[in-house]
């Protein structure tokens, strides 16, 4: 079977690459899972200073897997007369985003985001828990209340507010602007500039880097980010119960299929 992520070192950096490019690297549990030991296996290695994810083909992230084969299988595979649809939902939602999310935005290394293409919803998700994230132009973002959510600590709360309300998709000078971004490139340039900022910093003694790190995060915990991460997953659930019962009503699929070819159809309006 295809390897769903992607590992490789470079001299003090590794490379973590999504790689599901036949569905823009949606996110199933299987590739979440993959990705989660990738981080370990980077972290635990003393070799490497700085972690670089990007993804395969034409995007970094489409998001969540809402309904490849793979992922029905293992939604279908989940079901359980002990525990009702609610339940499981919120266990599945909370270890394979939450915890993951905190675990890799703790780990004691600077972690990058090379993102182009699509990094929506999922995809917004993971490059929130990096460090920092360097664009292409080409990049496409769109958030919402997400399991992970960490948009007020991201942008500042009147511009979340603003994202969320508009709900519009944003280009990289746009993401850039609104302070999600660190740096945005050509994308022919992506690899290469990526590259080269991961080795600047790889050139930090790794304590030091791992100290500044955690002066930061710890600035943010302070300032009650673990518990809000927490608090906006219980929103999250309750929302997605509302919007399901909402499609239903409406006479739509409880889970949709094509979140990209819907929002590639707006972008063309």
């Amino acid at each position: 079977m295809t390897e769903r992520v992607l590992y490789d070192v470079d001299g003090r950096v590794a490379h973590l690459t999504l790689n599901r490019p036949e569905v823009k690297n949606a996110q199933s549990g299987h590739l979440l899972r993959e990705l989660d030991a990738a981080f370990t296996r980077a972290a635990e290695d003393q070799a490497v200073r700085v972690i670089v994810l990007s993804g395969n083909g034409d995007s970094f992230s489409s998001g969540h897997d809402l309904g490849s084969p793979e992922q029905v299988e293992e939604r279908e595979a989940r079901t359980s007369r002990f525990h009702t649809d609610v339940e499981d939902r919120f266990d599945y939602s909370w270890d394979h985003f939450v915890d993951f999310g905190r675990r890799w935005r703790d780990i004691a290394k600077p972690t990058i985001a090379q993102v182009h293409g699509w990094c929506i919803f999922g995809g917004w998700m993971i490059a929130s828990s990096m460090d920092l994230i360097v664009a292409a132009d080409d990049a496409r973002f769109l958030t919402n209340l997400l399991q992970y959510f960490t948009l007020p600590y991201d942008v500042g709360p009147r511009k979340a507010k603003e994202l969320l309300f508009d709900n519009k998709v944003l280009t990289a000078a746009d993401a850039h602007a609104a302070g999600f971004v660190n740096r945005v490139v050509p994308r022919d340039q992506l690899a290469a500039e990526t590259a080269a900022l991961a080795a600047r910093i790889a050139e930090q003694p790794s304590f030091l880097l791992r100290a500044m790190k955690l002066a930061v995060n710890n600035a943010q915990d302070a300032m009650g980010f673990q518990a809000s991460v927490s608090a906006a997953h219980s929103h999250y659930q309750l929302s997605e119960q509302s919007n399901l019962q909402w499609r239903r009503r409406q006479g739509q699929d409880a889970q949709p299929t094509s979140l990209v070819r819907h929002l590639v159809q707006r972008e063309g309006d």
